[in-house]
């Protein structure tokens, strides 16, 4: 599986970059920027990484196990502060539905139709 190794040499670079250039974002959201922008230059072909893709996608929800282990860990915590952590979910849920639909709008450009309408 060559391709487990072209993700983890992204994700690494990811990480050194965001160490050597101190950027606000995470090591393995660089990483993934990177090997979407080598996708799109033609640099990593899709092929190499399509078979470790779906691999890895079966078997997600192991990546999941130690999120649930630390809900359960502090789930006392979590009933004293539900009506906090539900607003939060939802007013971040609707700022990224508006966000996105704001983005979709503009990048399709939907604003000539409603207009035209």
């Amino acid at each position: 599986m060559a391709g487990i190794a072209v993700l983890l040499l992204y994700h690494l670079l990811g990480a050194a970059l965001r160490e050597l250039l101190h950027v606000p974002l995470p090591g393995n959201v660089l990483g993934m920027l990177l090997l979407t922008l080598s996708l799109l230059l033609g640099w990593v072909k899709l092929r190499w990484l399509e078979e470790s893709a779906r691999f890895l996608l079966k078997h997600m929800m192991l990546f999941f196990a130690p999120t649930i282990v630390g809900v359960i860990a502090y789930f006392s915590d979590i009933g004293r502060h539900w009506m906090l952590i539900a607003v939060n979910l939802f007013v971040s849920m609707a700022s990224v539905l508006l966000v996105t639909g704001w983005t979709v709008r503009k990048l399709s450009g939907g604003e000539e139709e409603a207009e035209r309408v």
